[in-house]
């Protein structure tokens, strides 16, 4: 297996959540050199220096700064939360059995998280001498299960079944008897007393390569891990630019963006404002000259249902990049975006596809649309094929991910100038 789909693997394996997706991101970057920032603190920014910064431990963004004067910014967006389960305040539920009373997260499909076995991660808040401390905590067991209803019970289960969440959902997780120990177990992995937590669901099983030339891959969150973890890895391995490369990996992307840490918050505004600051640069003039990849999954043709698919722009895995395009700006990309893009990925010796909603089956917005209200650059929206987005096990094809890994190389490497007539790119 190439060593990137295995380095892909073992970043999905361990993101078990959104804090564990970019606690995983930031090792990469501190392993490749990269400097640690805080926002409560003055910046000391250099030529040739290399940084990035947290939010709330689950959104980062990473920057270099290059040598010479830098001319524009080269962004791109993703985000690290899916959509899920996430375990309330006072969890337990007793009775008969013991349960744990959650609430969905983002936009899910529901029955696939039926039948098959669970856990729990995320962040708790622990009580320390020193005050309080932010720690993973990730309960790495089989620890619950979502029952269905047998079939004699629910006759109708096959028919099409409304989920009723606050009675279908809730996970079982122990006899009459266990009742009282979710809490001191979270405390046990955490090594402290809990005064908070943010902790969500995920399914146990691993990603996967498959299919008769082994050519596809499923796990949980290639929506949006997959493109994450793709432009880090272009962001990464790119070669030098004379523009300043920034990698922006949001959070509460699939709850509308609308948080401290999402592609809605002045995270990326203020950081680019600072960078400026530091260096002494124009930031309107650095902004004239920018370009935003907002990186986030698409809609592959289904095999079972290729009508359900725009006639003319119908993606399929493993034929490359997704151009995604949206008349009422639901993606940013336009005329100018799109060759640029194309320029980019045929540097790069990367295929590119074009993904449109059937007009009477509209879809959602992603990051691009959103970080524009606060960062306006030209934009194009992309993102790689796929199938069951948001189940809790996705399904991509493994070439598309070498793909978007090349063509963001390319595109940090890329010397993007602007020009009366239009842009040049080099």
């Amino acid at each position: 297996m190439d060593k990137r789909i295995e380095a892909l693997i073992d970043f999905l394996d361990n993101a078990h959540s959104v804090f564990h997706a970019v606690a995983g991101l930031e090792k990469v970057l501190l392993d490749a050199g990269y400097q640690a920032l805080n926002e409560w603190n003055a910046w000391d920014l250099i030529p040739g220096g290399k940084y990035y910064l947290k939010r709330n431990d689950s959104a980062i963004l990473a920057f270099r700064i290059p040598q010479g004067n830098p001319k524009g910014f080269l962004l791109s967006a993703s985000h690290a939360d899916r959509p899920c389960f996430k375990v309330k305040e006072n969890g337990e539920l007793k009775g008969a059995y013991t349960r744990l009373a959650v609430e969905r997260y983002g936009g899910m499909l529901i029955s696939p998280w039926l039948d098959r076995p669970l856990s729990v991660a995320g962040r708790v808040m622990v009580e320390t001498e020193s005050g309080i401390e932010s720690r993973l905590v990730d309960i790495d067991r089989d620890l619950l299960l979502i029952p269905n209803v047998a079939i004699h019970m629910n006759r109708q289960a096959n028919d099409g079944y409304k989920w009723n969440p606050a009675v279908d959902t809730l996970p079982l997780m122990g006899s009459k008897e266990a009742a009282g120990k979710f809490q001191t177990i979270l405390e046990e992995a955490a090594g402290g007393k809990i005064l908070g937590h943010d902790l969500y669901l995920y399914i146990r099983q691993k990603a996967s390569v498959w299919g008769l030339e082994e050519e596809y891959i499923s796990s949980a969150a290639l929506d949006d891990l997959e493109c994450a973890w793709c432009c880090t890895q272009g962001f990464l391995n790119a070669a030098e630019s004379s523009a300043i490369p920034v990698l922006s990996v949001f959070d509460s992307e699939e709850v509308g963006s609308a948080s401290l840490q999402g592609a809605a918050s002045d995270l990326l505004e203020v950081t680019l404002q600072r960078i400026c600051s530091c260096l002494n640069l124009p930031l309107p003039q650095m902004l004239a000259q920018s370009f935003m990849v907002s990186a986030d999954n698409a809609h592959a043709i289904h095999p079972n249902h290729p009508e359900l698919a725009d006639a003319a722009n119908t993606p399929v895995m493993g034929k490359g990049v997704v151009l995604k395009y949206n008349a009422n700006q639901r993606y940013t990309s336009d005329g100018v975006s799109a060759a640029i893009f194309r320029k980019v990925c045929a540097k790069a010796e990367v295929p590119v596809q074009t993904y449109c909603n059937r007009a009477d089956l509209p879809g959602g917005s992603t990051l691009g649309n959103i970080s524009l209200a606060h960062v306006s650059v030209p934009s194009v929206d992309i993102g790689l094929p796929q199938l069951a987005m948001h189940s809790c096990y996705e399904t991509a094809a493994i070439s598309d991910a070498i793909a978007l890994e090349n063509a963001m190389a390319a595109y940090y490497g890329a010397a993007l100038e602007r020009t009366a007539s239009g842009y040049t790119l080099k």
